[in-house]
């Protein structure tokens, strides 16, 4: 046990197959709740681009923000909490624009970029030869300008690194990309992911501004033609990874130990609270899977969370429930659930753009609310009847949280980018969902 902000903090860390990896850790937390002394138990998990360092980084300024908060909630006065801290392998993406060195060995800037960071994603995948076959797609770059052979190769290495479901349950654009003829798929791909806040800014009759910092790394640089394919593709098949995997964690790993704290300590109020693809793996962690039941929790926080907009729909399409729609209909969450989602986020904002184009989406508005392939961060719960738009407001706010309902908070104002959501707007909104439930 460790002590951040004044919480219990108990680390449990998973391997990539959703296994624990410490068993200690684990003993350490239900030893601890055998005490009795803990009413709520905050469990939260970060996302994409966190190792380990940056995770635990990321739960210290968040729980310092809702110590803060909770001094002066005297709702909360009688509680006593505890917090879980999830630690997965989250692959970082390769930032395209820190890449020491530029084309110093003779390369082009597009080729040194793509070598570099194919170099990067080694050792974040799960496939036995990954390291092997990005090595192979590495040999490939010289050629992809000129040989459809080496495009469809290229494109055929990148996709046999991840694992193919006969159902995609999600709305990602997972079927043609797994499916459409390799210089075909990086044909669609072949253009740069549109920037929402270059356009916005541009809109508002600024120049429209070419600094993409404080996002997911490499998502965002356009080197070119087939090379903005490649890069696209790259971005795409590590966001397929870690979505993979995240979800794997959750279902396999933190819905079990859920299960059993649950039954040992029912009284125990449970909250959730995911970051990014930790949005995802909570997510996940409460549906349960197969045969699992779905795990019984009284808040939901979703920051900037980085899975489809119809991640929770009902029947988005006419006919099919977003992947995780037991959530709402076996009521999951007791209490109120909150979505924090901005137009700032540019990872969650143009990673599904991408999406779109390896389904061949060329409209404009990629990844916005009207897109059928949109992110939870960038819009909310779309196409979902329990979800209600709101804002996320100042501390101190008057927020009109119910139970059962998603709150879709639009955040432009306090949420400035992916990894900004450990402000105190941000945890006057967790502990306002913990207080009403």
């Amino acid at each position: 046990m460790e002590d951040i902000a004044g919480f219990p903090f108990f680390p449990v860390r998973y391997d990539k197959t959703g296994a624990a990896h410490v068993e200690s850790e684990v003993a350490s937390l239900l030893a601890f709740l055998g005490k009795g002394t803990t009413t709520d138990l905050i469990l939260m998990s970060h996302g994409w681009n966190n190792d380990i360092n940056e995770a635990m980084n990321l739960y210290h300024r968040l729980l310092t923000s809702i110590r803060t908060e909770l001094t002066e909630n005297a709702t909360l006065a009688a509680r006593k909490f505890a917090v879980v801290g999830i630690l997965w392998p989250s692959k970082k993406f390769a930032d395209t624009s820190l890449i020491a060195g530029g084309a110093a060995s003779g390369d082009s800037r597009a080729d040194f970029v793509l070598k570099a960071q194919l170099d990067l994603l080694k050792d974040g995948f799960d496939h036995p030869d990954a390291n092997q076959l990005l090595d192979r797609a590495k040999e490939l770059v010289d050629r992809l300008q000129s040989s459809p052979k080496a495009q469809r190769e290229f494109v055929d290495l990148l996709r046999s690194l991840v694992p193919r479901h006969e159902k995609q349950a999600d709305v990602d654009g997972a079927d043609s990309f797994f499916t459409e003829d390799g210089d075909a798929l990086m044909g669609r791909l072949s253009r740069p992911v549109p920037n929402p806040l270059s356009r916005r800014h541009a809109d508002e009759g600024g120049a429209a501004s070419t600094n993409m910092e404080g996002g997911a790394a490499g998502l965002f640089d356009s080197l070119g033609g087939i090379k903005d394919a490649a890069l696209n593709l790259l971005n795409y098949t590590t966001y397929y990874q870690m979505k993979e995997r995240a979800g794997l964690v959750g279902a396999a790993g933190v819905n079990p130990l859920v299960a059993d704290m649950k039954k040992k300590h029912p009284a125990l109020r449970l909250h959730l609270v995911g970051h990014s693809f930790g949005g995802r793996l909570v997510t996940a962690a409460a549906a349960g899977a197969g045969k699992a039941s779905v795990i019984k929790a009284n808040s939901l926080s979703l920051l900037q969370a980085a899975y489809s907009h119809y991640g929770l729909a009902q029947k988005w399409d006419g006919v099919h429930d977003g992947a995780f729609r037991r959530v709402v209909t076996q009521g999951a969450i007791s209490g109120p659930m909150i979505v924090t989602c901005t137009v700032n986020d540019k990872a969650v904002g143009l990673a599904y753009p991408i999406a779109s184009l390896v389904a061949g989406q060329v409209a404009s508005g990629l990844g916005d609310e009207n897109d059928k392939y949109g992110g939870m961060g960038r819009n909310g719960a779309q196409k979902t009847p329990e979800a209600v738009k709101a804002a996320l407001l100042e501390v101190r706010g008057a927020y009109a949280f119910a139970p059962g309902k998603i709150h879709n908070l639009h955040a432009d104002q306090f949420i400035s980018d992916h990894s900004d959501v450990t402000n105190r707007e941000v945890a006057y909104a967790v502990l306002t969902a913990i207080a009403a439930s």
